[in-house]
């Protein structure tokens, strides 16, 4: 017997819950809704549920909610049954990945929700998208047709209305010169770029006085030494001539973003959370300030699992912003041995 309202769960697919104004009350109800509709019309999330020995009916709160490892998104076809439809009938995001590796795959029936959430999403914390020019400097993901982080960014520049507003790949002096234009013609700047072209570009271009915003969505994909996010937001800082260096915190397997306008402190949007889970333990919870896995609950993936368990390791704060310390190595995973499902 399904435990779920039918004509609810149509109301999500919709995508209606996804506002700014969702009350803390209401997402909980939301994701509980959700997860009972998931646990029984997802067939991977519900088999993962039943090797858990988790009862549907005995989960009362959010903290109970099982996450599912994102390692399944790489071997699994995690989507709706309610929904499941042929591989031709789905918008499908695959993540970048580097040589040899095997990439996630994420299953998307409705992209209006996609494009719902990351559009209220990013209103949400920096207003119209035609407020600015954007420009987009991610070449590793440009050279690939099936980037959710391309989508968004395509439709941002779009929606900014602006001619100026445009992709960019390795001709950085082409950038510089943009930078420089729309400067002197004083108008407004959002660049995001993949962390690797952003340090290749400040290593050879200075610029000052823009009104500009730099986002860097992470990301070195073997080109450059990894390094600490404060040692490339100060190179970044001085070659931009900007006071903070912004970042965007998203994955393919998630269709919702959290936003740092700062020091690394991210903040999601009403219907994304994050938890911190033990790393020894990836079915409890940590104390408060304490550093731990980050498990996501992103009310916009219905068709596939909204509650993910993360490969990174992150802290949080008493108003819900969080930190992103690092990610798990393969030595350190802990839980995924269920993955044979």
């Amino acid at each position: 017997m399904k435990n779920y309202s039918i004509g609810l769960i149509m109301n999500f697919l919709s995508g209606e819950h996804i506002r700014k104004d969702l009350t803390a009350a209401e997402f909980e109800q939301i994701a509980l809704d959700i997860f009972r509709f998931q646990a029984q019309e997802n067939p991977i999330y519900s088999q993962f549920i039943a090797h858990l020995g988790v009862k549907i009916d005995n989960v009362k709160s959010i903290s109970e909610i099982p996450f599912l490892p994102i390692e399944f998104f790489k071997n699994k076809k995690v989507v709706t049954k309610y929904y499941y439809l042929p591989d031709n009938e789905f918008n499908v995001f695959r993540s970048s990945g580097t040589t040899g590796m095997q990439r996630s795959t994420h299953y998307l029936y409705n992209i209006g929700l996609y494009e719902k959430s990351f559009f209220q999403g990013f209103e949400f914390f920096y207003g119209k998208a035609n407020d600015y020019v954007i420009l987009a400097l991610l070449p590793s993901y440009l050279e690939r047709g099936d980037s959710s982080l391309i989508y968004m960014a395509r439709s941002l520049i779009m929606a900014s209305g602006h001619n100026e507003s445009g992709f960019y790949l390795y001709d950085y002096e082409r950038l510089y010169n943009r930078l420089v234009y729309l400067r002197d013609k004083g108008k407004k700047i959002l660049l995001l770029g993949v962390s690797f072209a952003l340090l290749e570009f400040a290593e050879k271009y200075h610029i000052q006085g823009a009104d500009l915003i730099v986002m860097e969505t992470g990301g070195m994909k073997g080109r450059k030494k990894e390094m600490v996010r404060e040692e490339l937001h100060s190179i970044l800082r001085e070659a931009f001539g900007v006071e903070a260096i912004h970042s965007e915190y998203g994955m393919t397997e998630l269709l919702s973003q959290a936003y740092s306008q700062g020091h690394g402190i991210f903040r999601t949007p009403a219907w994304m959370r994050v938890m911190i889970r033990d790393m020894n333990d990836p079915l409890s919870y940590v104390e408060q300030g304490r550093s731990g896995g980050i498990n996501v609950i992103d009310l916009a993936n219905v068709y596939s699992c909204a509650f993910i368990e993360t490969k990174d390791i992150g802290r949080q704060t008493a108003d819900g912003s969080f930190t992103v310390l690092g990610r798990f190595d393969n030595s350190d995973l802990r839980g995924c041995n269920l993955l044979v499902i």
